[in-house]
């Protein structure tokens, strides 16, 4: 139970981090024109599927609440601010995407609130991997540390590093969904935010380095973890490849590989542990009769449902998008 719950856990993360990555991703780059033409089909190439995207979000939340209660409640107290914003953030930024197609004399309102709430969203995430890397401060599982311990520069960049990768997830989807000027912006976006997200790996290698974080030395001390920079190397190379021969689907997959790399990375190098480097998922598990019990209900039915629903969106929205209204 407790190996099941761990990669499904692992699971519904990579999940939510690629597919509202790249939706988060296109309300960052929404904020970068003016153009309503450009907007309206960005809003287009993921009005289908977007809220869905975020329920990956909320079975990452139950499935730490019910299999993993220490690390739910370890990593509520030492992120209370961040998940506040990261909350009104996505809230604001549904509100606005809902908003600004009923606007007249207000548009310019909604367009902040869907840009700037992606940006916010996308920041926090990013900071909070930063702090979880640098260790979360507790004694036993209780949280020691204070309300603004995890806004450190090592985080800050990790914020900004993320806000660039969903950046990139977002360009590659525009590129992929739809035709025209928006394709071709997302074409001319793609390298520069390709460099943005290289530069942003070298900055956070060199500091891992100068910080001599522990999940550095792990990197050392375990050659096989090299398997995942490949990986991410072949993801740079599909990119690179798709923009030369302007194959639309090449460069978003290419971005996937990059996220699966780093998430695969940072998960293998904290095994065994889940918060790392203080927590066991031995000691961070629930009980074995909860994770049985949770394993009947959510195991079999919402988690199978929820793959199936997602697949067969994304299975009937499959295509370009085309121009008109996103509702």
């Amino acid at each position: 139970m407790i190996e099941f719950w761990t990669a499904t856990l692992a699971l519904t993360l990579v999940l939510y981090v690629i597919l509202d990555g790249f939706d988060l991703g296109v309300g960052i780059l929404f904020g970068t024109t003016r153009n309503e033409d450009i907007k309206r089909q960005m809003l287009n190439s993921i009005s289908p599927i977007w809220d869905g995207n975020e329920t990956w979000l909320v079975l990452t939340a139950s499935i730490l609440f019910g299999a993993f209660p220490v690390v739910y409640s370890l990593v509520l107290s030492a992120f209370y601010l961040p998940i506040i914003l990261l909350l009104a953030a996505l809230i604001f930024r549904g509100i606005a995407f809902e908003f600004r197609e009923k606007s007249r004399n207000k548009r310019w309102l909604w367009d902040a609130g869907f840009s700037i709430g992606s940006l916010v969203a996308s920041f926090v995430q990013g900071a909070a991997v930063g702090a979880i890397i640098e260790g979360i401060p507790n004694a036993a599982g209780r949280f020691t540390g204070t309300a603004f311990g995890w806004l450190t520069p090592f985080s800050v960049l990790c914020g900004v590093g993320l806000c660039l990768g969903y950046s990139l997830l977002g360009a590659g989807w525009l590129v992929k969904k739809s035709e025209g000027s928006l394709r071709d912006t997302g074409y001319r976006l793609i390298p520069r935010i390709l460099i943005g997200v290289l530069s942003f790996l070298a900055i956070a290698f060199v500091m891992s380095l100068v910080m001599e974080l522990e999940v550095m030395r792990r990197w050392l001390d375990r050659p096989g973890l090299a398997v995942f920079p490949l990986l991410g190397i072949v993801g740079c190379a599909l990119i690179v490849q798709g923009l030369r021969s302007r194959r639309d689907g090449w460069p978003f997959s290419g971005a996937v590989l990059l996220f699966l790399s780093a998430f695969g990375t940072l998960a293998m190098s904290f095994l065994p542990y889940m918060v790392p480097f203080t927590i066991t998922i031995e000691q961070a598990a629930a009980p074995h009769s909860s994770l049985s019990f949770m394993f009947w209900g959510a195991g079999l039915f919402v988690m199978p449902l929820t793959l199936i629903y997602t697949a067969i969106v994304y299975w009937l929205f499959k295509g370009k998008s085309h121009a008109g209204s996103y509702h």
